[in-house]
């Protein structure tokens, strides 16, 4: 359900945003509200209270955006509060984003090493990345994982190359359990 909800109004956003020739500023209002919403959570348990009819929460929201968001971004939050999917915005506005990143063929890569990166690592991954993909530019995330030993797990949506050490004596393992030795020949 809530994967249909953010496709449907992400769609509808992007289409709109496409249209009016503004794709750009709706992504940043986008990140921009995307930002708000994380750094105050209490809009969500107003928008969430049961004993805050509709009308109120859509005032609420007009006036949290009045003047800060475009009208059509506005009525979108509006709209998603009417149907009583405002648990679903920041899902939406991600879906639009990603949208806006894909069309601009930006991707967003999540790596995953045993040790820091420096600088020049970091720049031949993304290199590397540009050179295998249709993407022509990265949105880079970086973590440190000291259990893969070595080594690094790349993901770009659902593809995983994985070529830490971690996972190779795990498979080398699970490999040397099948063999059975035969004793006595």
């Amino acid at each position: 359900m809530a994967k249909l909800v953010s496709k449907t109004y992400g769609d509808a956003l992007f289409e709109v945003a496409a249209e009016k020739g503004r794709v750009d500023s709706f992504y940043a209002e986008a990140e921009g509200i995307r930002t708000a919403l994380k750094e105050n959570p209490e809009i969500f348990k107003l928008m969430n209270h049961p004993k805050i009819v509709k009308e109120e929460k859509i005032q609420i929201i007009e006036s949290i955006f009045e003047d800060k968001v475009s009208d059509e971004l506005a009525g979108l939050i509006c709209m998603i509060v009417e149907k009583g999917h405002f648990a679903e915005l920041d899902a939406v506005l991600e879906y639009f984003v990603n949208e806006v990143k894909e069309s601009k063929h930006i991707g967003t890569a999540y790596v995953t090493s045993a040790v820091e990166l420096s600088g020049a690592q970091k720049a031949q991954i993304i290199d590397k990345l540009i050179q295998t993909t249709e993407y022509v530019e990265f949105e880079m995330h970086y973590d440190v994982d000291a259990a893969l030993i070595g080594g690094m797990v790349i993901r770009i949506k659902d593809r995983v190359v994985d070529s830490s050490i971690q996972t190779k004596l795990y498979d080398l393992s699970r490999e040397l359990s099948k063999i059975q030795l035969k004793v006595g020949e």
